[in-house]
Formats: structure tokens, C-alpha cells, sequence
């Protein structure tokens, strides 16, 4: 999966365009650029390859989604709808602002159900964020036209679905923004950066000026630049943009071939009758990052793991398990273990999640695997590989 297994020639001659410069931070010292400005050129390419008018790279995917939120106004009270199969990040942004993350019940697709999002809507609801987790996409078009009968802004977090599509447009420029992570194990990096999408100038700017202390860049002084709204340091270095300069030309190709090393292992797990797979709303969108498929209970999920593992299959998630993606093992959140103190009324208008019931939720990701694609396979290791785990879940029914 990660685009760092395909480094090559191109992207050392990008950061030998910065270092040659000594410039590494992305506003400023035109004099001594040398024409190179590879935040610039990024943020063109992802406006290229995604079809968004405005594109802002920043230093992570956490930094787009508490800057989009910014951006959209999000703040003290208001409430964003989100799953409780995502990264942590996700509520951490949203809590970040102010604001009350209210998670929601998954379906089949491992994104979120939009009759449960129907049913958390209140007249505190402001934003829908559908985490397009694992490469695809959720149920877009129900999403968004929820958020137009509620007039609710559409945040995709897009961070782990860079490359996948819906109905032949790019994840994260469909809803009123969207985020992306480049992070060291995303299919395209940075190493560390993300970046936030969107058609409406209002909100680009309101995201160039909040990840940059407030500076409204309208000139090549910093010093004489306006502030209009106090703001954070989430820029991206040069450095880092110089990367996804390099990598972000080889997307295309990256997706080929995740989709060509994931078809042979899904065509020889097909082979076991008890094994069913992710719902895919647009199949033909799939980044194919990852496999995954669903065992037929709880207990053979976890043999499943056991044997794949026995078989030096690396890169197989059982999400149910997992402390970083899903809220079972969230304990952090669950005893509101804050680092800093939150102000009373945000404690009280926190849901407990020590009490909340996901067992819909808990019922496909329990039975869920995932196998990460990786795109330095050799034909005959992904046929290996592919023998391998289907040997391994046959084994564990």
C-alpha cells in the first residue's frame, strides 16, 4: 500500500531541488527559491488528479481535519456525525474545535449507515464526516443528500481514500470539503502532510488563513499580512511537499496496480464459500488499498487471524481488536482521560461512550479482516500469497 515501496529517482531530484535552495519553508524567500515553490505544485497536482478547484496541503491529515472544521465554522457546542470505525484522529479533531463528536452505527460497507445518521440528527447536527476507511467509499450519495434535507455540511474524510472514486469522482470533492493524510503509510506520501479540498473560495481561504496563524498570504511580506482570526501552525514543509511532488505523478499507476495484486487475491479467497466481502457502492472506484472480507462469526474471524499470522501473512487486520481504528478498545475516550480539562459544558454534552451500544457496528467488525495490499509484490509473490491466505481462512472454519 504505501507509496514509499516505489521511491525512486523522481522524488530524490525533488528534494534536491530544496536543499539545493536551503529553503524549506513553503512561504517566503522568493529570491532565493530558484522558481521552486513545491507546496505550490502539489497543491496544482491535487487539484489535477481530484478535479477540486482549491487544494491546501498541510503538515498532516489531523491538521486538514481540524482545519476544514475551523473552516466550516465548527466549534463549541455544535455536533459532527462520524463512525466509530475510523482513526482516532477523526474525534480528536472534531473535539479540538470544541466541538461534540457523535458517533454512529457502520454498515456492510464499514462506513457510515445512513439511516443511523438520520437518527442522530438534532438541531445542535452542523456537519455529516463519512470516514472512507480502507481505500473505498461510503454511501456518498445518501450522505449527501441527508445533509442537503438538514442543511448540514459534508466533510469526507478522505485520509486513507486518495485514488478512490465514486461514479468517476475523486473521494473527498464531492462533499463541501474533503481531507486527505500523506503520511509514511498512505499510497501516496509525504512522509508527513495532508491536505484539504474544496470548490468554494470562502472555505479555502478560511483554511489557508487558520493553518497559518491567520495570515491572509495576500502579499510576500509576512510581516505586513493581515490576521483576520487567530489561527495554528499546521504548514507542510518543502521538504515534505518536495516527496508528494514526486509521488503524486505516479497515483495512476499506484492504483493499477493495488487493483491488479488485490483482484488475485480476492479471486482466490472467492473460493471459500463461508467468506463474504465488504460492500463497495462503487466497486469500480476501489483504490484497492486493502482486502477485506468478513468471516461468519466472531470466533472464526479470530482463527482466521491465527492462521494468517501462522503463515507469516503480514499486513491482516482484524479491526475488532484494534486500538487505533475502532471504539471498543478506545479507553482513552471512554473515561475522558484529557490531558487538559474540557470546560463543563462539554463534559455534559459529551455522549458517554463507556455506555453506548455499537453492536451493529460491532457485528460486521467483528467478522472483519483486511489484508493491506502492497504494490512491491512480485507477480508470483502475490500468487503465493494468495494460496496462502485461503489456505490459512479455509483452516479456521
Amino acid at each position: 500500500m504505501p507509496g514509499f515501496e516505489l521511491f525512486d529517482h523522481i522524488e530524490r531530484k525533488h528534494l534536491q531541488d530544496v536543499t539545493d535552495t536551503g529553503v524549506l519553508m513553503r512561504y517566503g524567500f522568493a529570491g532565493a527559491r530558484n522558481g521552486h515553490w513545491k507546496a505550490k505544485e502539489m497543491e496544482a497536482a491535487i487539484c489535477q488528479k481530484t478535479g477540486a478547484q482549491h487544494a491546501l496541503l498541510l503538515s498532516s491529515g489531523t491538521a486538514a481535519l481540524t482545519t476544514a472544521l475551523a473552516a466550516l465554522g465548527v466549534g463549541a457546542g455544535d455536533e459532527v456525525i462520524l463512525p466509530p470505525f475510523t482513526f482516532v484522529a477523526s474525534f480528536e479533531s472534531i473535539m479540538t474545535t470544541g466541538a461534540i463528536p457523535v458517533m454512529v452505527d457502520i454498515d456492510d460497507t464499514l462506513c457510515l449507515d445512513p439511516q443511523a445518521v438520520r437518527k442522530a440528527v438534532t438541531p445542535r447536527t452542523k456537519v455529516v464526516m463519512p470516514v472512507h476507511m480502507c481505500g473505498a467509499m461510503a454511501q456518498i450519495d445518501e450522505l449527501r443528500e441527508i445533509c442537503r434535507t438538514h442543511n448540514l455540511f459534508l466533510l469526507e474524510d478522505a485520509c486513507q481514500a486518495f485514488g478512490a472514486s465514486f461514479k468517476g469522482r475523486m473521494l473527498g470533492s464531492i462533499g463541501d470539503v474533503g481531507c486527505y493524510s500523506f503520511d509514511f503509510n498512505k499510497i501516496v506520501t509525504c512522509g508527513e502532510g495532508g491536505a484539504v479540498v474544496t470548490n468554494s473560495k470562502d472555505l479555502y481561504e478560511r483554511a489557508d488563513q487558520y493553518h497559518d496563524h491567520g495570515h491572509d498570504h495576500t502579499n510576500d511580506d509576512r510581516g505586513a499580512e493581515g490576521h483576520l482570526s487567530p489561527g495554528y501552525n499546521f504548514r507542510i514543509s518543502e521538504l515534505h511537499a518536495a516527496v508528494g511532488c514526486g509521488q503524486i505523478v505516479k497515483l495512476d499507476r499506484f492504483v493499477d496496480i493495488h487493483r491488479q495484486h488485490k483482484k488475485v487475491l480476492k479471486d482466490a479467497l472467492s473460493t471459500v464459500s463461508q467468506v463474504t466481502f465488504r460492500r463497495l457502492p462503487d466497486p469500480e472506484g476501489d483504490s484497492a488499498t486493502f482486502l477485506t472480507f468478513f468471516m461468519p462469526s466472531e470466533e472464526s474471524a479470530r482463527n482466521a487471524i491465527k492462521a494468517l499470522k501462522a503463515a507469516s501473512i503480514d499486513g491482516a487486520f482484524h479491526w475488532y481488536d484494534n486500538n487505533w481504528h475502532y471504539i471498543r478498545k478506545w479507553d482513552q475516550l471512554k473515561t475522558r482521560n484529557f490531558m487538559h480539562p474540557l470546560y463543563k459544558a462539554m463534559l455534559d454534552l459529551l455522549p458517554d461512550y463507556s455506555k453506548a451500544d455499537f453492536s451493529a457496528s460491532d457485528a460486521h467488525i467483528s467478522r472483519a479482516i483486511s489484508i493491506a495490499i502492497k504494490m512491491g509484490w512480485s507477480d508470483d509473490e502475490v500468487r503465493r500469497r494468495a494460496g496462502k491466505i485461503t489456505e490459512a481462512v479455509k483452516s479456521s472454519l
